[in-house]
């Protein structure tokens, strides 16, 4: 009877554990960086609707279908009246799109106004942004996404604090090998030299172009321009896994 009773809370165990397998999307990526990736541009109604086929982490880290305004569940984010579209939106469609029958994840912990400094291992962004993975049941990362530098515009000494954040990422997560894109800043800033030449100081990531995206106040993209930022993240994700 004992034996008989063991066996069956170990099936019980078995099947809860599928199930909650089974709530992770296929890939998940986290989306981290200041203010344009947290998203400013103003939402139209229609922004509001559920996004087909993505997924976005919530406050009690669970699964939810993802909506506008997709940086709402930072842990360290400005007010809510500040968050509105980032790239994240025009990311996750275009993945969800990509990848058809499989789900797309998103874990997005941006926060306005930040420094690379403020991202190092030791800083509470960091530190919060591996906790929000770890409370998602520390899933593979097919991709960190990084939209950061206007407040570093001309620190000569962006790749080197950028390559601290990628390492620390890559140790904390066990992907040594994990995939980095990061994005240009609007306007000929001296950091987009820095941010373009990403791949030539570290192994395995990639930058996306701002060129001939729009800006509405001088430093955040428009609407039109960062769901285009967020597609091309997404092609350069494309790009760098095509026959994986």
């Amino acid at each position: 009877m004992i034996i008989r009773f063991t066996l069956a809370l170990l099936s019980i165990s078995c099947t809860i554990s599928s199930l909650v397998a089974a709530e992770q999307p296929d890939h998940v990526f986290l989306m981290i960086g200041q203010s344009n990736m947290a998203g400013r541009a103003k939402m139209l109604e229609e922004d509001k609707n559920p996004l087909e086929g993505v997924q976005l982490l919530n406050a009690d880290s669970k699964w939810e279908q993802a909506a506008n305004p997709l940086n709402r569940y930072a842990a360290l984010r400005k007010s809510i009246s500040m968050q509105r579209i980032g790239p994240s939106a025009g990311f996750g469609p275009a993945m969800a799109s990509h990848f058809k029958d499989e789900s797309v994840g998103l874990i997005v912990n941006a926060r306005g106004g930040t420094s690379v400094r403020e991202w190092q291992p030791d800083q509470p962004l960091f530190v919060t942004s591996i906790e929000r993975w770890k409370q998602a049941g520390s899933p593979k990362l097919s991709a960190v996404i990084w939209h950061q530098g206007e407040a570093d515009a001309t620190d000569p000494m962006y790749l080197n604090r950028l390559s601290v954040v990628v390492h620390a990422i890559r140790a904390k997560t066990g992907q040594e090998d994990l995939l980095f894109i990061a994005g240009e800043v609007y306007g000929d800033k001296p950091v987009n030299e820095k941010i373009r030449n990403i791949s030539k100081h570290i192994p395995n990531t990639a930058s996306v172009s701002a060129d001939d995206l729009t800006v509405f106040d001088g430093v955040h993209f428009d609407r039109k321009s960062i769901l285009e930022l967020g597609r091309r993240y997404a092609e350069k994700y494309v790009e760098l896994t095509k026959g994986q």
